[in-house]
């Protein structure tokens, strides 16, 4: 923190008050803190997830711009199979336009497979491909996206991610692809983090459920990009951590900060049929990015944002592949 007497000292929420009273909290712990950060500088960027088509991504642009809510990437979760060419062009273009990262989800997944274990109550294999035919699948989504444009592929499933690791480095697919982790798959401890990095991963998202010591001990371990959840959908737990920003930005940086929103209907697969809910829930999305944006301002911890357009992760470890040394 810079000693410039102009700048706001980033403080915790109630801090003042609660000290006033005799309430005051503990000093945080330097050591808890991440020393990590995106190349090119900056703890922190923007996601504003499940922005399903063309007319959904014009409500977000919109609504950005109008609500001054900077943004880093927009991410879809039906899948490139359920968008058209001319769509997908059209959302490249879009975001293209206003150098913002475009991730598309990848192929099928066993939650829409002919497969029972995901009904069972065990939800057994969950997310993943089933078998040859769904990587394959996943592959040809990938393969498509990128020709048409796309630099930001979604996957659940951690086959479908070595291999689309292995296609950018035969040059299947473009060198400068990234690869991000979902939600629904997304780990849970140090180990397995640093496995989704060492697969290929250049962007994992962590369930919303972490605990901040938990995001620390991953830090000690790992400095690929983390993705999370600051409101998250139900069927992610509906949880809503908007006070923790600051200290999520802290313990996790590099951090992508999704605006995702609770008490929502589910839009996957995405159509027409669901056009009124997906352009509400898209415009709601980009204002709750607006409110915790506010609450970092107020706290005084809304620097060190990652500059507009940045998109690499920087070095990441790899687990070695055929032919590389």
């Amino acid at each position: 923190m810079t000693t410039d007497a102009s700048v706001t000292v980033a403080r915790r929420p109630g801090e003042q008050a609660l000290a006033a009273l005799g309430l005051g909290a503990p000093a945080l712990d330097p050591a808890d803190a991440s020393a990590h950060s995106f190349p090119g500088g900056g703890k922190w960027r923007t996601e504003i997830p499940s922005c399903e088509g063309p007319e959904a991504l014009a409500v977000v642009l919109k609504e950005s711009s109008r609500l001054d809510v900077p943004i880093h990437r927009i991410s879809q979760g039906s899948g490139v199979w359920m968008l058209s060419d001319a769509e997908i062009t059209e959302m490249v273009e879009a975001t293209n336009e206003r150098d913002i990262e475009l991730c598309l989800f990848t192929g099928p997944r066993g939650t829409w497979d002919i497969g029972g274990s995901v009904r069972s109550d065990s939800r057994g294999a969950g997310l993943r491909a089933r078998g040859h035919d769904a990587v394959a699948g996943c592959v040809e989504d990938a393969v498509r996206a990128t020709e048409l444009g796309v630099k930001c592929l979604l996957v659940a499933d951690e086959g479908v991610l070595w291999t689309l690791h292995r296609a950018r480095q035969a040059g299947i697919i473009p060198a400068d692809t990234t690869l991000k982790v979902s939600a629904l798959v997304g780990p849970v401890n140090p180990a397995s983090y640093s496995v989704f990095e060492h697969l290929g991963a250049d962007s994992i998202n962590v369930p919303s459920d972490l605990t901040l010591d938990h995001l620390t001990e991953i830090r000690r371990v790992s400095g690929a990009p983390m993705d999370m959840y600051i409101e998250a959908p139900d069927d992610l737990g509906g949880y809503i951590r908007m006070y923790e920003v600051a200290e999520l930005i802290r313990r996790g940086a590099p951090i992508y900060l999704k605006f995702g929103l609770s008490k929502a209907p589910g839009i996957y697969p995405w159509g027409t049929h669901l056009r009124d809910v997906t352009l509400d829930t898209a415009r709601e999305r980009v204002r709750r990015g607006r409110l915790a944006l506010d609450l970092l301002a107020r706290h005084g911890a809304d620097g060190d944002m990652a500059p507009l357009g940045s998109r690499l992760p920087g070095v990441l470890n790899r687990f070695p592949t055929e032919g590389s040394a």
